[in-house]
C-alpha cells in the first residue's frame, strides 16, 4: 500500500538502525511527543533494538491522558441529565473521572453516543431538536479545525441546542513547559508530524533556539521513527540545535492555513491545566465570547465541581519524561485496562496502555 508499506520495510529499518548504532557515542534522552509515536515504536518491537545509550522518554501528546480531571467530571455531570445527548470520541468514555465514567453513565441509561466528528453532534442537534447535544472537544491541533468548524456551522444553520464542552490544549507551551522544569532530562524531542501538518513548524523555530535543544518532525511508520531519531542524535552529537522536518510528504512550515484560520475564529489562547501535570500558562483554546451560546460549562452550569485524583497514578510525571511506566507502582496491580486509575491506562494512545498491551 503506498505510504505505508515503503515506511514499514524491514530493509531500510536495519539500515537505519546500523546507522544509528555507529552514530551514538553516549547517552541521550530523547522524548516522542506524541502518544501515536509511542504506541508505534513499542508495536513494532523498534524500543528493544536501539542501542542502549538512547533513552526514550513519553511526551504529554495524548489528548485523552492530558484531558484534567475537572473536564472528565464536569462531562459525566452533563451527560448525566435527563434532556442532554451526550456525544464523544470513544476513548474518552472509559476515562477515569473522580468517581464514575462515561461508559457508567450510558449503563445507568444517560444517552452517551460516539460519534466519528463534530460534524456527526451538529447533525443530531438538528434532528433531535427537542434535546441537547452535547460534544466533549478535546484534543490538540489536530482536532481543533474540525471543532471549530461544527461551532461556526452551528451558528450559521442557527442551531441553539448544540454545544461543546472544550478541553482543547496546544503541544509548544507543553514543550517548553518541560524544558523550564528544573528535573527536566529530556535532550532532543520528536515532533508530532500530525500536529505540524495542520500548525506546520514555525512555532517550534524559537523553542530549538532559546533552549538549544534538537526537533525533527517525524511520522509514525518505522521508517519515520527511525529517521526521525537518526537525525536527532546526528544534532546532540554534532552539537547542532535547530527544527528539521523529516514528514516532508505531510508537513510544511506554514502547515494548513485555511484550518488554522477556522481555530482562530472560533477560539481564543487561554492557560488550560493539564491532568497530572498543571496549568500551562495559554497552553489551551477556549470558546471566544461571541460563541458563549455554545459553550457547555456555561449552558449547564457546571463550574466548580471538587475533583479527588487517585493518589496512587503518576502519569503526570510519565507525561514529562521524569518516569516511566513501569516504575508506578500500581501497573498491572491495582491499575490495569479493566481497572484504570488513570487516562494513560485507557487511551489508545496511552504510554501505559501501549506498555500494558506490548508487555514492556
Amino acid at each position: 500500500m503506498k505510504y505505508l508499506d515503503e515506511y514499514r520495510d524491514p530493509a531500510q529499518v536495519k539500515a537505519l538502525l546500523q546507522e544509528i548504532k555507529g552514530l551514538v557515542t553516549q547517552h541521550w534522552v530523547i522524548m516522542e511527543i506524541c502518544g501515536g509515536q509511542t504506541h508505534s515504536f513499542l508495536r513494532h518491537g523498534l524500543d528493544a533494538l536501539l542501542p542502549p545509550q538512547i533513552e526514550l522518554v513519553h511526551g504529554p501528546g495524548c489528548p485523552v491522558c492530558v484531558t484534567p480531571l475537572e473536564q472528565i467530571d464536569k462531562a459525566i455531570a452533563i451527560a448525566s441529565r435527563p434532556e442532554v445527548i451526550f456525544t464523544s470520541y470513544g476513548d474518552m468514555l472509559r476515562v477515569p473521572g473522580s468517581n464514575t465514567d462515561l461508559f457508567s453513565v450510558r449503563a445507568k441509561g444517560g444517552d452517551v453516543r460516539v460519534v466519528y466528528s463534530p460534524l456527526e453532534a451538529v447533525q443530531l442537534a438538528e434532528a433531535q431538536p427537542d434535546k441537547e447535544v452535547v460534544f466533549f472537544a478535546i484534543g490538540f491541533e489536530t482536532t481543533a479545525p474540525a471543532n471549530a468548524m461544527a461551532v461556526l456551522l452551528a451558528q450559521k444553520k442557527g442551531v441553539k441546542n448544540f454545544s461543546l464542552i472544550t478541553a482543547q490544549v496546544r503541544v509548544p507551551p507543553a514543550m517548553e513547559a518541560i524544558l523550564q522544569a528544573e528535573d527536566c532530562r529530556v535532550q532532543g524531542f520528536l515532533a508530532a508530524g500530525h500536529v505540524c501538518a495542520v500548525m506546520g513548524f514555525h512555532e517550534y523555530l524559537p523553542i530549538a533556539e532559546t533552549y538549544q535543544v534538537p526537533i525533527v518532525i517525524t511520522g509514525f511508520e518505522p521508517v519515520d521513527l527511525l529517521h526521525g531519531l537518526y537525525a536527532t542524535i546526528k544534532q546532540l552529537e554534532t552539537r547542532q540545535t535547530k527544527v528539521e522536518n523529516q514528514y516532508l510528504r505531510a508537513v510544511s512550515q506554514q502547515g494548513n492555513t485555511a484550518a488554522q484560520q477556522s481555530i482562530q475564529q472560533a477560539f481564543q489562547p487561554v492557560d488550560r491545566k493539564w491532568r497530572g501535570i498543571g496549568t500551562i500558562p495559554q497552553s489551551g483554546w477556549d470558546l471566544r465570547p461571541e460563541f458563549a451560546a455554545f459553550d457547555a460549562e456555561l449552558k449547564f452550569e457546571v463550574q466548580g465541581l471538587l475533583t479527588q485524583e487517585s493518589p496512587l497514578c503518576i502519569a503526570g510525571e510519565i507525561l514529562q519524561g521524569l518516569k516511566k511506566t513501569v516504575e508506578c507502582p500500581a501497573f498491572c496491580k491495582e491499575c490495569t485496562p479493566q481497572t484504570p486509575l488513570g487516562a494513560p491506562m485507557v487511551s489508545s494512545e496511552g504510554a501505559c496502555a501501549a506498555y500494558y498491551r506490548y508487555h514492556r
